[in-house]
């Protein structure tokens, strides 16, 4: 404000001068300069004017929200070089993206994110893309395209109180633009390449991507309103690591051996797979309905569909080309009142492409059937001038067919949530509460907030909160029931038995058939989180972000390998095979299937003694268990400045602690040092957006340090990928008054090495020509 008081001052003294020299033509000058410097300094303190609705589901301004949030504008979709979510928030402050093949993302706020990552609620305009038959989210299965988003709302910390279950991280809920926002017709083209000079896909040179979409809106009266988009994505595969694992140990404890296996080859060959690309078909129409009351009914369909890689606990599953998610939606709104109903309709098939089915001998098969229903109500009242009340709730029917869970119940879910808000001049407090109850969980769950603020002026605000949000356990985790192959190395009994006893061991080594399985006793997790933050905005270009929090995991559902009595492991036991139920196996050589009754006692070899009997041979070895508490804390810093009307840039640096091994209660398993991943420890993120009626441009810059990965297959596959810097560009130019747009979009243009995951592919440079048509 300073600086711009002295541009002005001196600006009127050489007006003054001017007036003394020439009266006349220099005044005029002056005064229409001043106009123009005070019209522009108007419009872009317009722009930084952000308003939310995923805090609370009611609108505020940015600043007042009760919780930390980023916003990533149109303005910065329009011109970001990303082609898919994870790239496009990766700048975001405090959220860790991974991405493991052509299709395969995960993100996560405030805490390492594994494959399937499950504890972030994803969302377009309130409608929830969270598959609630596991809780992972796949990000192609959201069918509207980057040039039909408004803005994407980032709940960077735990929102269970209005959002309910899942919401345990965070929240990412993409806000569309209405047709009458959108009116007009536009197509997309995009094509490109990939640099694969590296890892199994290097002989085949570079890889290719390509696209295409439209999106027509009209309003043909003040009654109604349409849009209606299609678009369609295919890219070949990337180049996956070759070699072994590097060999290491975990950051948090040395004698815990991990790497040192090989990496699957990119073949059919048996024990390796091939990797896929990724085909992407989308649809999406909508229908607004603008009543004479004032209120409005949205009426809404889309289909998305996908095929390619996504990693998993057990290794990778190949998701088939038909495999889909539609959905049909239907809102009424008027002023804070929303009521809405939504469908969503998944069918997927993937088979496994390292397990193979005991009973088939053919890969693990994944099949997908499920619906979800869902009604909402929701409303926000002032009361008295300084009262804010926000209340609602939902039910939610899931039903569910899996051939990973034969046994599995549909679900029933309730919730609701009320918020009180009391603000004056400086100070603004929240209260709010949610309490939601699930078919599958014996108790009620209470979801609190409460956040104090106070605002010395109304662009600066110092907030304190503390809330508490859960995650159900997914049908998954409660009734997982499959069979799989012992990896290597294999059984082979003939050397443990005496002479006597061998007719009756296979004569062969062999695979044992393992079991693993979902338990229905699981509690729901739960994390309580702590805040200190502030946002202020300086002269109306600047904004400044701080924020330090503290998040207690605790009751964390986690899949966990049994092992016998291990000092330091407090697990329950594995369930081992018996006389009553015979060892089963696949013969390594023939192929055939085997059944062992050496199996411990009271079996045949129970007389003898250690090494040589009895002999354990383990079936039930994997579930989903309740884990002691952990804690992720950390602090996070942004800056975000508008230079004019047309140039913006940013900044943030976000710093994560190792996470902390808590103390369990009495009867609670501690949480195994073994199964803690460690998320990158200090992470920057720099960029500059430019956008004028001649030229478009951005680029950007990711740092991410070392993280270490433990949630694919077993130790042998866990170990640390190394720290990474992304470069990322886009150079684009406007024709036709900026109806026509073509663009470079280059993602780590300086081919940088990036592993983003120890199991994951290898990322290198990608670069894609866009081609954007629009007319009203």
């Amino acid at each position: 404000m300073e600086e711009d008081s002295m541009k002005r001052d001196l600006l009127a003294v050489l007006c003054l001068g001017l007036l003394v020299a020439a009266p006349a033509m220099p005044q005029e000058a002056g005064q229409a300069a001043s106009d123009q410097q005070t019209a522009d300094e108007q419009q872009v303190r317009r722009r930084e004017t952000i308003e939310v609705v995923s805090a609370s589901k009611t609108q505020q301004a940015l600043i007042d929200a009760p919780a930390t949030m980023s916003v990533v504008t149109a303005d910065t979709i329009a011109s970001s070089p990303a082609q898919n979510y994870g790239d496009l928030l990766r700048s975001v402050p405090g959220l860790n993206v991974t991405q493991t093949s052509a299709r395969d993302i995960n993100m996560t706020s405030r805490q390492n994110t594994t494959s399937l990552t499950n504890s972030q609620l994803v969302l377009v305009d309130g409608r929830s893309v969270y598959l609630d038959f596991f809780g992972l989210v796949l990000w192609d299965f959201i069918p509207q395209g980057a040039n039909e988003i408004k803005q994407i709302e980032v709940v960077r910390g735990p929102a269970s109180v209005v959002w309910g279950a899942n919401a345990l991280t965070g929240v990412v809920n993409i806000i569309t633009k209405t047709p009458r926002d959108a009116e007009g017709f536009g197509v997309t083209l995009s094509g490109g390449l990939f640099n694969r000079d590296e890892g199994s896909r290097e002989a085949d040179g570079s890889g290719y991507s390509y696209g295409g979409s439209f999106n027509y809106a009209n309003a043909p009266n003040d009654t109604w309103s349409y849009k209606l988009s299609a678009g369609y994505f295919n890219s070949d595969p990337y180049s996956r690591p070759v070699g072994t694992v590097p060999l290491g140990t975990h950051p948090l404890d040395s004698t815990i051996i991990t790497g040192g296996a090989p990496y699957p080859s990119d073949s059919p060959a048996p024990g390796s797979w091939v990797n896929d690309g990724t085909s992407q078909p989308r649809a999406d129409l909508r229908v607004d309905q603008d009543l004479a009351s004032g209120g409005r009914i949205t009426y809404q369909g889309g289909y998305a569909g996908t095929e390619g890689i996504i990693h998993t606990g057990i290794g990778p599953f190949d998701i088939q080309s038909d495999s889909y998610m539609a959905y049909g939606k239907v809102v009424y709104t008027k002023g804070a009142l929303r009521v809405g109903a939504f469908g969503n309709f998944v069918d997927a098939k993937a088979p496994n492409l390292l397990q193979t089915d005991p009973a088939t001998l053919q890969p693990v098969l994944l099949t997908i059937k499920t619906q979800t229903y869902d009604v909402e109500i929701g409303h926000s009242s002032v009361l008295g001038g300084k009262h804010i009340l926000t209340y609602g709730g939902n039910y939610r029917r899931n039903n569910f067919d899996i051939t990973l869970t034969p046994q599995s119940e549909d679900r029933n879910e309730f919730g609701g949530y009320l918020q009180w808000e009391f603000f004056t001049s400086k100070f603004r407090v929240a209260l709010g509460g949610r309490v939601d109850k699930f078919g599958n969980l014996d108790d009620a769950v209470f979801s609190p907030r409460v956040n104090v603020m106070f605002k010395p002026t109304p662009d600066h605000a110092i907030r304190v909160s503390y809330n508490r949000a859960f995650r159900s356990p997914s049908v998954v985790n409660n009734y997982l029931d499959q069979n799989i192959l012992q990896p290597p190395p294999f059984t082979d009994l003939r050397p443990l038995v005496p002479p006597p006893v061998r007719p009756l061991v296979p004569n062969e080594p062999f695979r044992l058939v393992l079991n693993t399985y979902g338990n229905t006793e699981l509690k729901e997790e739960h994390i309580d989180a702590f805040e200190i933050a502030y946002t202020g905005t300086i002269g109306g270009r600047t904004t400044i972000g701080l924020a330090l929090y503290r998040n207690d995991s605790n009751d964390n559902i986690n899949f966990t390998y049994l092992y016998p009595a291990t000092p330091g492991l407090d697990l329950p036991p594995p369930e081992y095979y018996s006389a009553t139920n015979p060892a089963q196996g696949v013969g390594v050589v023939t192929g055939q299937r085997i059944t062992c009754p050496v199996t411990g006692q009271p079996g045949i070899c129970s007389f003898l003694q250690p090494p040589l009997g009895p002999i354990a041979l383990p079936y039930k070895v994997a579930t989903y268990l309740n884990l002691g508490p952990l804690r992720n804390q950390g602090f996070e810093a942004s800056i975000d400045h508008r230079f004019s009307n047309s140039v913006s840039g940013f900044a943030n640096y976000s710093w994560q602690d190792t996470p902390e091994i808590r103390p369990a209660e009495s009867g609670q398993i501690p949480y195994p040092v073994k199964e803690v991943g460690i998320p990158p420890e200090n992470r920057f993120n720099v960029g500059l957006n430019v956008n004028t009626s001649r030229f478009l441009g951005n680029v950007s810059l990711n740092y991410q340090d070392s993280a270490f990965w433990n949630d694919v297959l077993n130790e042998p596959y866990g170990g640390t990928t190394a720290s990474f810097t992304m470069v990322n560009a886009t150079l684009g130019v406007k024709f036709a008054e900026g109806n026509v747009v073509a663009s470079v979009k280059g993602t780590n243009i300086f081919n940088e090495r990036i592993q983003q995951h120890i199991y994951g592919d290898l990322l290198r440079s990608s670069f894609v020509l866009e081609l954007r048509f629009f007319t009203k």
